[in-house]
């Protein structure tokens, strides 16, 4: 009977062998297709990641030319609106400032001219309190 449980034992024995050997060989088989897939799914995504690497170099340097493009023309506006400002300030010195002297002298000699014009008031023509005036004196508070 020893020798049939010996039997038995070497029979599992090898019968685990050989399930070991198949499982091996499985996993062999199993890590080289993972192998080949992810050889295959590098190969795919290679040039994807060059054109998005590609695709962001070209997006900072669009960036970098639109914020250069800003600066100059918040620089251009500025310059414009100094030289607008300037302009104007030489307009009003030069023209307007003029323009109002002339005026206020020419309504000077208007007033004087209509006052020349009137001739002196008559006796009874003195000024009358207007109605503010009358109604002030009456205002107690």
């Amino acid at each position: 009977m020893n020798d049939l449980y010996l039997g038995i034992i070497a029979v599992a024995v090898a019968a685990m062998a050989v399930i070991q050997v198949v499982a091996i060989v499985v996993a062999m088989r199993t890590a080289r297709r993972v192998g080949d897939v992810v050889t295959r799914l590098e190969d795919d995504v290679r040039p994807i990641v060059s054109n998005l690497k590609s695709m962001s170099v070209d997006a900072a340097r669009t960036a970098s030319i639109a914020s250069a493009q800003a600066q100059r023309a918040e620089q251009l506006i500025g310059d414009l609106t100094a030289r607008v400002n300037a302009a104007v300030a030489a307009v009003e010195a030069t023209v307007v400032a003029p323009a109002r002297e002339a005026y206020a002298m020419v309504q000077g000699l208007l007033g004087a001219l209509g006052a020349f014009r009137q001739g002196p008031p008559a006796q009874g023509q003195g000024r009358r309190p207007a109605a503010s005036d009358e109604e002030d004196s009456l205002f107690i508070g």
